[in-house]
């Protein structure tokens, strides 16, 4: 099967960073298609990114679904875009945040997600309510800009162990869940050092589509997600009217 893997911002090494985690989980036979968006931020950090984000990131799922993938998952924990997508294309699409909550929940009673900024942190919030894990999710901010985690320089990884420790201690967390796609590559050995499972969105996204896919499911397009009725876009927008 061939997956495709979006990367709504535009920064490549961040996409290459998702696609070599997603690379190491896939099952033999499963092709990782990574794509960056061609327009938008360099990241997303909060809301207005995230819109910024949108018509790029629309534009590479369309593009990927030409191409044959089976299936989609969109490299940002912000689930940026995730309804709009799903209603756009015809086959499954998945969220880092949906697929690695999901996860978390199948191995721990209560964790901690540990992402960016605090402005991130309050989306993140509002998604664990939303996918129905507010009750056992908490979310963390490590003050971290994102591009920081592309910055060797940077005391990025410091601020985030501090954060994973303070969530042990404090939150009585039983596990972690990375809360960036920018951190997909320091699961495994945040997993060796602390002893508890963590969970990186990316690895979670790819293996749930796998799932998906292997069973012939798609996203239904009664109701909700629905395709886009036909209509006329007006300006920078025409070229995305259904």
């Amino acid at each position: 099967m061939r997956i495709l893997l979006v990367n709504p911002n535009t920064t490549a090494s961040m996409t290459e960073k998702a696609a070599a985690a997603a690379r190491a989980v896939a099952a033999p036979g499963t092709e990782i298609l990574a794509l960056t968006s061609a327009m938008g931020p360099a990241s997303i950090e909060g809301h207005y990114d995230g819109a910024m984000a949108l018509p790029g990131l629309l534009q590479a799922i369309r593009a990927g679904e030409a191409e044959g993938a089976d299936a989609a998952v969109i490299a940002c924990f912000d689930d940026t875009g995730l309804d709009a997508a799903r209603a756009l294309a015809s086959i499954p699409v998945l969220g880092l945040c949906e697929s690695a909550l999901m996860t978390a929940g199948f191995l721990a009673q209560r964790f901690t997600v540990v992402t960016t900024l605090e402005r991130s942190r309050v989306l993140i919030d509002n998604l664990a309510r939303h996918y129905g894990m507010g009750a056992r999710a908490r979310v963390r901010a490590a003050d971290i800009p994102v591009l920081d985690l592309e910055d060797s320089g940077s005391h990025a990884l410091g601020r985030l162990t501090g954060e994973i420790e303070r969530a042990l201690e404090e939150d009585g967390a039983e596990a972690i869940v990375l809360g960036c796609a920018g951190m997909a590559d320091l699961a495994l050995r945040l997993q060796q050092r602390y002893g508890v499972p963590v969970v990186d969105g990316v690895s979670a996204a790819i293996k749930q589509a796998e799932a998906l896919v292997a069973q012939g499911l798609k996203t239904s397009k009664r109701g909700s997600y629905a395709a886009p009725l036909p209509k006329a876009y007006a300006g920078a927008m025409s070229a995305f009217a259904p």
